[in-house]
């Protein structure tokens, strides 16, 4: 157990055996990760993780038609046929979607009519396989690729429109999210198959929470996308990998059906949202789930101080940590701006931490 590698210490910890340990991982802008590219003296990003001792859980994006997508990024038209424009807030640069592109579509019929559906044999497989293979190189776990239902319907839709639809229009909902699966369903299976042992996790990204409410009503989510979640879950799990299942906000009410589905590690934990609360999560789901996140991002990791930063996250490894099970990560990016020794603050808290 001593000395274990990043990819054995997530790995232990997703399976609930020993660990020399707790594991950090790292979410961050591009802003951030120039920070921490200066710090080191280190351009190599894995290089960068790998000098600060984070249990980096890489991320296996395929490229599509000939250019690299990440869904943080702009490509100004998405696969999905979305346009994007980036924005500047601040010292970050963020990437927004506009232009909806089926934001007047009506009825079912016209979706036929859609040009922009991607198509999955032009995901670059080999680019990605090529990814996760510098990754093990240095010993990181992998995870990829994103998929999604909701989220994309809402880029294509428009978010209000998506909303609406859930109440006004769930026939047209239905049948859009249903084209979205089938794709990514092709794209997922393609991946899991050939980059076989390369890939360990595979990332489902739906939000369906706020600040302080689900976003969608839970009647809304089982009709249209908890079929479809188990499914993707099932398939992941008959290829041996494991389904980490993203989202913000308060959704207390979600995370029983999401543990039917069968997600193995719930992200980010965002533990100022009613409900939230991190020792009863643990003490509700701690038996059913990993939790992977916690440490505060809206203010204490990128604005508190570097004993509110240590603070914070040693709640969060006595508390969502206890009798393991946990990944300490960012609750989400951290944000341009953020202190590289509030960072560092959290990685060295993690990996001087002993259970009491």
């Amino acid at each position: 157990m001593d000395n274990m590698t990043p990819k054995e210490r997530i790995w232990a910890t997703i399976n609930r055996q020993p660990v020399d340990r707790p594991p950090v991982d790292l979410w961050c802008t591009p802003e951030v990760l120039d920070s921490l590219r200066k710090y080191t003296s280190l351009q190599d990003e894995m290089a960068v993780y790998n000098k600060l001792g984070i249990d980096k859980i890489v991320w296996i994006f395929p490229g599509y038609g000939g250019r690299f997508f990440d869904p943080n990024d702009s490509g100004e038209i998405t696969m999905w046929g979305v346009p994007t424009r980036m924005v500047k807030a601040g010292l970050a640069t963020y990437q927004e979607y506009i232009n909806p592109p089926i934001a007047d579509y009506m009825d079912p019929s016209q979706l036929a009519g859609y040009h922009s559906w991607p198509d999955p044999d032009k995901f670059d497989y080999a680019g990605a396989k090529a990814l996760a293979k510098e990754a093990r190189s240095w010993n990181f776990a992998t995870i990829g690729p994103w998929i999604s239902h909701f989220e994309i319907y809402c880029q294509m839709r428009g978010l209000e429109n998506a909303l609406m639809d859930t109440l006004a229009n769930p026939d047209f909902l239905d049948a859009t999210v249903e084209r979205i699966d089938a794709i990514q369903t092709v794209m997922l299976e393609r991946m899991l198959t050939e980059l076989n042992d390369e890939l360990d996790i595979v990332f489902i990204s739906d939000d369906m929470g706020m600040q302080d409410s689900m976003l969608i009503s839970l009647d809304s989510w089982e009709t249209h996308f908890k079929h479809r979640l188990k499914n993707w879950c099932d398939l992941i799990h008959s290829y041996g990998k494991k389904v980490l299942y993203h989202t913000d906000g308060a959704v207390l009410p979600l995370i029983p059906g999401l543990i039917e589905c069968g997600i193995d590690i719930l992200n980010p934990i965002q533990h100022v949202c009613p409900g939230m609360d991190r020792a009863n999560l643990k003490q509700q789901y701690g038996k059913d789930l990993i939790f992977h996140g916690g440490v505060e991002n809206q203010r204490i990791l990128p604005m508190g101080t570097v004993g509110e930063v240590i603070d914070e996250t040693r709640k969060c490894l006595e508390t969502l940590g206890k009798d393991g099970g946990y990944i300490c990560c960012s609750c989400h990016n951290a944000q341009a701006g953020t202190p590289v020794e509030n960072i560092l603050a959290m990685i060295d808290t993690v990996k001087t931490y002993k259970q009491e």
